[in-house]
């Protein structure tokens, strides 16, 4: 008897399509390759696989791996939210246990499994999870936003009497950074390295390794700096949770989330930025009041998701997904960017998703993103306060010029020049304002003006002697302002003031 084939299609992979087939060029199987030339533009390919296979395709990874990509919305839904036939273990994938995926295959940083809360299940994630989510449940939002607007105001003060700037590398790239240290209680580790570190080990350049130990250096510091003397920020929560994590486990949930929000959140920034400088649509309803900055967020979240899929989901047992046979130890990729696209849920990607939080940027299920509001308040007070400072911002290409670097995981903008009227740095205190705030008049009243006197037709009588005046009054001091009104009040509040 032959034995039943583990390749996604239930056939042996080793022949490829004879010359002339349509699927020539292709890999084993005539599976669509996810790397290489014909991978260039992953957005036109989710859609040709999408009309080929359906809302679950099987495509390859790297070295030909064989791998399910989940393209539909409801699918992806289905996926991340069923934990008894789907985990992040990559323990039990069918390729990696018959020797197919190598130690150095180019995604086995993202698929290796860590203990970890992300990778984890049953007890062990319910600790490790109930560990990261008490520490975030601690975080003052308040707070937060007056960081978020402090540390927005010194980078702009860094290019604003230039007149033009990258708003990618000189921005987006590092208010996540400088805001996230703030927060897990490093503060003093923020610098142009740390950022260029996070920037090398996402990119995985040659320098990546040492990065990493760089970064890791600095979480591991905090780690045991916090355990001698917590204080009121995140790293000391995360030591002092009834969970008891060591050590090790506290500096690798330090990376996790510091790594994680960061990617997500510089992303996001600079998709906003983008959609709120070339979409017309968008900067006339900001202008005019009919958008706020966080429901650009959401449509950003919807058209250009901050990481375009996850690796991996691992099938717990023989099961069916999308009218697929997936089998015990296959791997599925969570297509976030396909998912939000679905055109069962969008048939017109036109359409405002305004109010509308149903996209799977941040995924869903026991892993869904616990820190997905703190990396919101940071894309929208940052961009709401950076508008405010430079409110004539425009792009200094044509739209067409941008260039993005792309790959399985996200799609990065390489840099967003821009112009303004140049002007002057702004206290880091201060509100955030592109112009001086007028003086309140002295005596300030609301009433019908008194009428002027009226000059009588007949003679005026002789003037009657008056006694000397008094010596004159001194002025009333002027009436106190007026009490600020209650959606002033909450303005302020809202943006951290």
């Amino acid at each position: 008897m032959t034995p039943e084939s583990h390749s996604l299609t239930g056939t042996d992979p080793t022949p490829g399509p004879p010359p002339g087939c349509p699927a020539h060029g292709r890999g084993p199987g005539g599976l669509h390759r996810l790397y290489g030339p014909d991978a260039e533009d992953l957005g036109s390919l989710y859609e040709q696989l999408r009309e080929e296979h359906g809302p679950v395709a099987p495509v390859l990874l790297h070295d030909d791996v064989p791998m399910w990509l989940v393209l539909g919305h409801a699918e992806n839904l289905h996926m991340v939210r069923t934990p008894s036939q789907f985990c992040r273990d990559s323990r039990i994938w069918t390729p990696l246990l018959d020797g197919m995926v190598k130690p150095d295959h180019p995604l086995m940083p993202h698929i290796a499994w860590e203990p970890i809360c992300s990778h984890t299940e049953g007890d062990e994630h319910l600790r490790l999870r109930g560990a990261v989510t008490g520490a975030i449940s601690t975080i003052d939002h308040r707070g937060a936003r007056r960081h978020i607007n402090r540390y927005t105001q010194r980078l702009v003060n860094e290019f604003c009497e230039e007149g033009a700037a990258d708003l990618v590398s000189q921005f987006a790239e590092h208010l996540p950074m400088a805001v996230l240290c703030e927060i897990l209680g490093m503060p003093e580790e923020y610098n142009d390295r740390m950022v260029q570190a996070a920037r090398d080990m996402l990119r995985g350049t040659e320098t990546a390794i040492a990065s990493h130990a760089y970064v890791m250096g600095a979480l591991q510091r905090l780690a045991v700096r916090r355990r001698a003397q917590p204080e009121e920020d995140f790293a000391s929560h995360l030591v002092n949770h009834p969970a008891g994590l060591t050590d090790d486990e506290v500096t690798k949930h330090l990376w996790v989330v510091l790594m994680a929000a960061y990617e997500a959140t510089a992303n996001l920034i600079a998709n906003v930025l983008r959609m709120v400088l070339t979409d017309p649509r968008f900067r006339a309803q900001l202008n005019g009041g009919q958008m706020t900055v966080p429901e650009a967020v959401e449509q950003s979240l919807w058209d250009e998701p901050p990481f375009s899929t996850v690796f991996a989901y691992f099938a717990k047992q023989d099961t069916e997904l999308g009218g697929r046979r997936i089998r015990k130890g296959d791997g599925l990729l969570f297509g976030i960017a396909p998912g939000n696209i679905d055109p069962r849920v969008r048939p017109d990607l036109a359409a405002n998703m305004q109010g509308n939080r149903s996209h799977l940027a941040f995924g869903g299920g026991p892993h869904e993103c616990p820190g997905q509001d703190i990396g919101r308040a940071i894309a929208d007070t940052g961009v709401d306060a950076l508008l405010m400072r430079l409110p004539d911002v425009e792009l200094d290409i044509h739209e067409d010029e941008l260039s993005w670097t792309e790959s399985l995981a996200s799609r990065h903008l390489v840099e967003m020049p821009v112009r303004f009227e140049p002007k002057p740095q702004q206290d880091v205190l201060q509100k955030p304002s592109h112009a001086p705030v007028p003086p309140q008049r002295a005596a300030w009243q609301v009433s019908t003006p008194r009428p002027q006197s009226v000059q009588p037709a007949t003679p005026a009588p002789e003037p009657v002697p008056r006694p000397a005046p008094a010596p004159q009054q001194t002025a009333p001091a002027p009436e106190p302002a007026r009490p600020m009104g209650a959606w002033r009040r909450f303005l302020l509040w809202w943006r951290g003031y």
